[in-house]
């Protein structure tokens, strides 16, 4: 079992940054890919961005691709993402997620992930 936990969340203007941070209970987090995804209110859950259990492998929407970086630290057993240039329509309860895996993907599909954290908001004004 992995318990996740996000934080970074808040109010921004329109064009600054952020970063969230994801820490994952547990000894085995190396063993986990990760990803984040976004629902805005009335959207359906939308993948964001993930990352191999190394750190070596990404994947980005073409939303947000150029303006968000994904990135972890296995030793400290967190996963991050800085966002830049935020928009208003990036307005949304972001949450990262953790697929047991034993290779070297990345995964974009929100039903492939096994555990969920309970989301944090971030709020882009115009």
């Amino acid at each position: 079992q992995v318990q996740l936990v996000e934080s970074g969340g808040g109010l921004v203007q329109a064009g600054g940054s952020l970063r969230l941070s994801c820490v994952a209970s547990g000894r085995t987090f190396s063993s986990y890919a990760m990803g984040w995804f976004r629902q805005a209110p009335g959207k359906e859950r939308e993948f964001v961005t993930a990352i191999n259990w190394s750190g070596d492998s990404t994947s980005y929407a073409d939303s947000v691709k150029g303006r968000f970086t994904i990135s972890r630290d296995n030793a400290r057993n967190t996963v991050y993402l800085q966002m830049s240039s935020l928009k208003p329509e990036d307005t949304a309860v972001y949450y990262c997620a953790a697929k047991r895996t034993l290779g070297v993907g990345v995964f974009s599909r929100a039903r492939e992930y096994d555990y969920w954290g309970q989301g944090t908001q971030v709020t882009v004004s115009s």
